[in-house]
């Protein structure tokens, strides 16, 4: 197992997830490159492993990349992971990954716990096709966009922005199903699931612990909701009122008149 680095996968709550190749890879390896070598060190020594860490994060991915692929090239097993779940999904790694490609060394992955394919799996939402996006943006109109998709929506949400973003969901569309997946593998685990408007009253005064969300796919013939929507807002910009350039730009591209009224207020 020398002279290669092995990503794996760590457990996104309950330590007991972790696989048994995983294990193998950390007790066989030269160093581990860690998100936060504290935070790992607790895995290490549930397991009794006792080998050296080194911190990997977005801070000092560049430099330390040149550093651990000199000890892949020497011959080294790197094992790479980060906090929780895989490394590489919304967390450090990808550039020390794609330095060993370019650089020709020996990769694979360990893999394991998964927040998002967790979430997907628990939260009774439809998913014969769904993407992950990493964290949603801030504002309410881009995250509109990026939720108007006929495919399911998995992203991460922090406790404090949770509020405002299942508030956005629910102006638009108060009866779009949503999932709160909360502490997912952790003692006081919860998923939520109901129309937005009802989440959302639910999650009014925010939430504890990591939380990662689903979304059902946008209902059908809101496919094009966002070229319908700028062009209302086109309209509007140009003196129609609202209600009537929602009605016109509905009639010509087939999403309903409501849906664009109550997007155009929602998103300002």
């Amino acid at each position: 197992m020398s002279g290669r680095l092995v990503v794996c996968a760590t457990p996104i709550g309950n330590l007991d997830d972790v696989t048994a190749r995983v294990l193998d890879a950390l007790r066989a390896a030269d160093v581990v490159a860690c998100e936060d070598t504290r935070h790992t060190r607790t895995l290490l020594q549930r397991f009794a492993i006792d080998v050296p860490t080194v911190s990997l994060h977005e801070h000092n991915e560049a430099a330390r990349s040149v550093e651990l692929l000199e000890r892949v090239r020497g011959g080294a097993l790197v094992a790479l992971v980060s906090d929780a779940g895989m490394p590489v999904i919304s967390d450090p790694g990808g550039r020390l990954v794609a330095a060993a490609r370019d650089a020709g060394l020996p990769v694979e992955v360990r893999p394991g716990a998964s927040a998002p394919v967790a979430a997907v799996a628990v939260a009774g939402i439809p998913v014969d096709r769904w993407r992950f996006v990493g964290f949603l943006p801030r504002r309410a109109s881009e995250l509109l966009e990026l939720l108007d998709r006929d495919e399911a929506t998995v992203a991460f949400e922090s406790p404090k922005r949770l509020p405002a973003t299942l508030r956005a969901i629910a102006d638009a569309d108060p009866s779009r199903v949503v999932a709160v997946c909360r502490e997912l593998t952790k003692l006081h685990e919860e998923v939520v699931r109901g129309p937005a408007g009802e989440v959302a009253a639910r999650f009014a005064d925010g939430a504890r612990g990591e939380i990662t969300l689903v979304v059902a796919a946008a209902p059908a013939g809101q496919g094009d909701l966002g070229p319908a929507l700028d062009a209302v807002r086109r309209l509007v910009e140009d003196g129609a009122r609202a209600r009537t350039a929602s009605r016109v730009v509905g009639e010509l591209t087939g999403v309903p008149a409501n849906d664009l009224y109550r997007a155009l207020h929602a998103t300002g």
